[in-house]
């Protein structure tokens, strides 16, 4: 097989699974990768059914094979995907330590450190990568997440010099944009409706990052028609789901079903944990101004 063929198809499942197009991923014919490539399209497809909660199965793929560094990095993201942090944390560390220099490790392990609060070390982890896309994205994503702004700006702007036309470096500009704001948020909508509006690239978490945009450019009844036909065509999806209810709550609308909805299919979802702290938080202020009715 011509190398830059396969290389082009290995891309091919990597631009893919950036787009959430995780079942296209693992119907993908591999059986004609070269030897090279056959363990990162495989774990592409593993992380793939991860993404669609087949965590189970995944874990039982790699038993026995923890020997390979990529195998036992998904191992402790799928540990993660599973509720058994304990675990996850467990073999990433071990992990971050004896094959930093692995790829895969610096990502999947670089994503559950993260997850667990450990910031800093996936950080010290990811910026040990030698020019890949992924860990780059990770590495924008934390900052965004610690409203380092500056950093996540300045992370995209040095991969530009050597990834300009990558999809991920693209998406990471948007993510940075959707944070600094102003006319940021119409280069966000433009580059997530291209992906959306194209059959090869439109996925739900495109039209998600789509809608985003709507809602910053003050477009409610676009990001509502945008959402409500995806949440259609794709009932399950959690980050369809997350949005639409706030999309209700900026438009008065009842949320309790669609927080229902997500309860059952990500009941671990970001927006559910966050949702529980505030409601902890406001429980305990509230308890301060209780009256107190003597007996």
């Amino acid at each position: 097989m011509d190398p830059f063929s396969a290389e082009g198809e290995l891309l091919n499942i990597h631009n893919a699974f950036h787009q959430g197009q995780y079942q296209n991923v693992i119907d993908f014919d591999t059986s004609s990768l070269s030897p090279e490539n056959t363990l990162p399209a495989r774990v592409l497809k593993l992380r793939a059914k991860i993404a669609l909660g087949q965590t189970e199965e995944v874990l039982a793929e790699v038993e026995g094979e923890e020997d390979t560094p990529d195998l036992a990095a998904v191992k402790a993201l799928a540990q993660h995907a599973a509720g058994d942090a304990e675990s996850a944390l467990k073999t990433a560390e071990q992990l971050a330590q004896a094959e930093s220099e692995n790829g895969t490790v610096q990502v999947l392990c670089g994503t559950v450190l993260q997850a667990q609060g450990k910031s800093e070390d996936a950080l010290a982890l990811l910026t040990r990568h030698s020019d890949s896309l992924e860990a780059v994205a990770l590495i924008v994503q934390i900052h965004l997440q610690q409203n380092r702004t500056d950093l996540a700006l300045k992370e995209v702007q040095a991969a530009k010099r050597w990834a300009q036309d990558s999809l991920l470096i693209n998406l990471a500009e948007s993510w940075v944009g959707l944070r600094v704001g102003g006319e940021k948020y119409q280069s966000a909508f433009y580059v997530y409706e291209e992906l959306a509006s194209a059959p090869s690239t439109s996925s739900p978490l495109s039209i998600v990052g789509q809608a985003v945009a709507e809602l910053h450019l003050g477009r409610l009844p676009e990001a509502e028609a945008a959402l409500s036909a995806a949440i259609q065509k794709y009932p399950d999806e959690a980050e369809l789901i997350a949005n639409t209810i706030v999309l209700n709550v900026l438009s008065g609308k009842d949320t309790e079903e669609l927080i229902s909805r997500l309860k059952q299919v990500k009941p671990s979802h970001p927006f559910l944990t966050d949702l529980e702290e505030k409601s902890a938080f406001f429980d305990t202020a509230a308890a301060k101004y209780a009256p107190k009715v003597s007996s």
